[in-house]
């Protein structure tokens, strides 16, 4: 089988070898055994690698460049007319010689291919949705199209549309699923000892979307309170200069430590020795850092977006914020102003977690219950998902 690949994955060419962003390469991983030839369309640069990118290794591996663009400008807009026509040719070219077609969406790539495979109704695909599925969503104008070009079984035909989260009234191509990040083996009971001073982390990109500057703001509200803290943040992004400056000039430094990318290894030990995983995201898909997090007994502080709320428990397995959007919906029916809105924002953050600090059996309760539902999504069953659904349908009548 040729399996053919496309996404808006940026791939770095490094010493004739190539490279791309870790826990997309490590997931794709799993994917590739069940085909004999993988062809990869992504946008791909020349150089030094950056230090969360890790090498393909597979041998029947074809890659097919394609550039990358962007409509976020005037400038952007008007390059991506040149360059839209020779991405089509390629995805289609890619899709012609294919046996089975993998999107990855959503994503300027991801909108293109959804278009594209429109003319191949006969060739089996699967589509990964790493956005937020959920129908309610506020989303751009892309994405929303991405969605219904794929909900919609006369245009996307043959096809498993693999989502996150099991969301009301939809068509029968659309598949609940999930990721992973570790091993059977890796699996473990850890009862962690509550006590002060309370670690906070923060893993991820340090960016607008994930609110990154929430985690430090807690922390300067819980120390407020008296409550002894620590953070560390794990990640790196277009705000990290502006967080550094954060911290010095509210002489934060004995409190808040940027640490920057690290390899799994060590940031699986900054779980393991935490308290909290902070992520007050504006959307997400499957939050990796939220699942990996309970994985070691991290109790998630998190915003409840896309399938948060399902991962959580509602409430059982961690802390639930309310999201952005619905934040946004009472400024607009109360007409109050956005900082008053945050500010009570934070302070309703604050009491939820200063009340679970004074129940330190119901801390330890959700800490284990976090272990017990993330332990269940482990690499192996992950690749066992992913054969079941590359598996051919069997004919009518068995």
């Amino acid at each position: 089988m040729r399996f053919s690949v496309f996404t808006h994955v940026q791939h770095t060419r490094s010493a004739k070898s190539i490279y791309a962003y870790s826990p997309y390469v490590r997931e794709m991983k799993l994917w590739f055994p069940q085909a004999e030839e993988v062809e990869i369309v992504a946008p791909i640069t020349s150089g030094n690698r950056d230090s969360i990118s890790i090498q393909y290794h597979y041998e029947n591996l074809i890659f097919t460049a394609i550039p990358s663009f962007h409509l976020l400008s005037l400038k952007g807009t008007f390059q991506a007319l040149f360059k839209i026509p020779l991405i089509v040719y390629k995805v289609f070219g890619a899709m012609y010689r294919s046996d089975h077609i993998h999107l990855r969406c959503p994503g300027n790539i991801g909108l293109i291919a959804c278009i594209v495979q429109i003319l191949f109704p006969n060739k089996p695909k699967t589509v990964k949705y790493a956005g937020n599925w959920d129908p309610n969503a506020v989303q751009p104008w892309s994405y929303r199209l991405q969605k219904w070009i794929l909900s919609n079984t006369l245009l996307t035909r043959n096809s498993k549309v693999l989502v996150y989260g099991n969301w009301p009234k939809q068509s029968k191509n659309i598949l609940p699923f999930f990721t992973a990040s570790f091993s059977e083996a890796e699996k473990s009971v850890i009862n962690k000892e509550f006590k002060p001073p309370y670690k906070l982390l923060f893993v991820g990109s340090l960016v607008p979307g994930k609110n990154p500057f929430f985690a430090i703001q807690l922390v300067e509200s819980l120390m407020s309170k008296g409550v002894p803290v620590k953070l560390e943040y794990y990640g790196d992004g277009s705000l990290k200069k502006k967080i550094q400056a954060y911290i010095e000039t509210k002489n934060l430094e004995p409190f808040v430590c940027l640490i920057g990318n690290q390899k799994q290894e060590v940031i699986k030990d900054a779980y393991k020795n935490s308290h909290f995983l902070v992520l007050a995201s504006k959307s997400e898909g499957w939050p990796k850092a939220v699942a990996e997090a309970m994985f070691f007994g991290c109790i998630p502080v998190a915003t409840s977006v896309s399938c948060v709320p399902w991962m959580l428990d509602y409430g059982k397995r961690g802390i639930l914020l309310s999201d952005g959007e619905k934040r946004e919906k009472r400024i607009e029916k109360r007409g109050v102003e956005e900082g008053t809105n945050e500010k009570e924002w934070m302070e309703e953050s604050v009491d939820k977690i200063i009340e679970l600090i004074g129940d330190p059996e119901e801390m330890k309760r959700k800490s284990l219950a976090a272990q017990e539902w993330s332990q269940e999504y482990t690499l192996e069953n992950f690749e066992e998902a992913i054969k079941e659904v590359l598996a051919p349908k069997a004919p009518k009548g068995e």
